[in-house]
């Protein structure tokens, strides 16, 4: 289930590390909880429709956030959450609150991000190297991450997740969350394998840190 979050405008400039924010409103939306720190089965998109100011962003006309969640009661307790929080960050209220199903796809689909795609790993060292959309590692790394979390809800789909290396304008971001930076990839994704699992990947978001603003699709 896709949760679609029409805020305000902003009535006070809104960092352009804003994303741990993002974090915090979803789950005091949500409330006492134990996914906060278990594998993310939900992805959030970063804020939708802003003007690049001076030291951070403006939402003149408001904005979208888009929150995807596998399990339908917990974005039930999500939405009743929402409805009591008055106002989220930096003078932004929800105004409204819109609900998107699941779609039906197709054993090969195209999706692109609503927020940047992050992929680590681990040398011998246990140093973490992030893998960008230019490297042919990510997209093994980018598969594994699905499985796993497949695997956790007891789902054993084919899947098989690879970065559009012929999208002409891919990007990469530096983000910056609790004062972790991490190296991140704006670039459409193409997830092939069971339909059910392309569903699953739609609803999690692709990569790593799904939870904490990275990977959301669309």
């Amino acid at each position: 289930m896709r949760l679609r979050f029409r805020l305000s405008k902003n009535t006070s400039i809104v960092p352009f590390d804003y994303q741990h924010h993002l974090i915090g409103a979803f789950h005091q939306m949500l409330g006492w909880n134990e996914i906060h720190n278990a594998i993310s089965l939900y992805s959030l998109s970063w804020l939708q429709g802003g003007r690049i100011a001076k030291t951070g962003f403006n939402y003149e006309q408001g904005s979208e956030w888009l929150v995807s969640i596998w399990d339908d009661e917990i974005a039930k307790k999500l939405i009743s959450g929402a409805l009591s929080q008055f106002e989220l960050f930096f003078g932004m209220k929800i105004v409204e609150i819109g609900i998107q199903p699941t779609p039906i796809f197709s054993n090969h689909q195209r999706f692109v991000p609503a927020s940047p795609i992050f992929i680590r790993k681990y040398d011998e060292n246990k140093k973490a190297i992030h893998l960008l959309y230019d490297n042919p590692e990510s997209d093994f790394f980018l598969t594994e991450a699905m499985k796993k979390k497949l695997k956790t809800v007891g789902l054993d789909y084919e899947i098989k997740i690879e970065f559009d290396r012929s999208y002409p304008k891919p990007k990469t971001k530096l983000v910056h969350i609790n004062n972790i930076a991490s190296r991140a990839s704006m670039c459409p994704v193409i997830i092939e394998g069971d339909p059910k699992a392309v569903e699953f990947s739609w609803n999690v978001g692709v990569g790593h840190s799904t939870g904490s603003g990275f990977g959301a699709i669309y």
